[in-house]
């Protein structure tokens, strides 16, 4: 049986101004195994897809991006699930609304080597698992990029997505936020990395005023620890 990515709707208002995918990470699993809803890496980005639609005040339109299987398949990468749900959200809004991209672990490495397609204005990459590579195959420019990671991540590396993040600079406007103290999981501290991601996305798609880290961010600086 073949999988297929599918789309949760957190919040979807009538006129929205703009929309965010939120994307999960999550490990492999053999024999190409379907994302479960319950599953942690899941689970975990639930309260942030809801602090994004309540920072949007009913201006934004917010999703889930439950990918077609677990992990990193070289056959059918996550990044070809966000393809496909962007795609469904052009064909339900029309191409002319901006696109957040929020992504944590293999979801941020997705949502960074994603945002080059159409309508995507801004990233966000949560502790992103990445390859020092992925800087240099995906062009960027014109985006807005925030990567947010802890100092004490032993899942993803913080230096190979500061490796990445500065390959990015090449070409875009990218902010590097460091959380002290903090973990993969997000669990502690998860209140920088869950505002991080709201005030960005708000900020990038509708103008609104950010608070620090965003603030420093979006005023130019490249590196702001928190």
């Amino acid at each position: 049986m073949t999988n297929h990515a599918r789309l949760v709707a957190t919040r979807v208002p009538r006129r929205p101004e703009g929309v965010v995918l939120v994307l999960h990470g999550g490990a492999s699993r053999r024999d190409r195994v379907r994302v479960s809803p319950t599953q942690l890496s899941v689970v975990r980005m639930v309260p942030i897809a809801r602090r994004i639609a309540a920072a949007g005040r009913g201006r934004l339109a917010v999703f889930r991006l439950l990918n077609s299987t677990r992990g990193w398949d070289a056959s059918h990468t996550p990044v070809e699930d966000v393809r496909w749900a962007l795609a469904e959200i052009g064909s339900r809004f029309g191409d002319s609304l901006p696109v957040c991209l929020v992504g944590h672990s293999l979801g941020g490495r997705a949502a960074l080597l994603a945002g080059d397609q159409d309508g995507v204005r801004s990233v966000v990459a949560l502790a992103p698992w990445v390859h020092e590579s992925d800087g240099g195959v995906v062009d960027l420019a014109g985006r807005q990029v925030l990567v947010v990671h802890g100092d004490q991540d032993r899942v993803a590396s913080p230096s190979r997505s500061a490796v990445v993040a500065r390959a990015l600079r090449r070409t875009t406007e990218v902010g590097y936020v460091v959380v002290r103290g903090g973990k993969h999981a997000m669990l502690r501290h998860g209140r920088v990395f869950d505002r991080a991601a709201s005030d960005f996305a708000t900020a990038t798609l509708l103008g609104t005023k950010a608070r620090p880290p965003v603030r420093q961010v979006l005023a130019g600086e490249d590196l702001v620890e928190v």
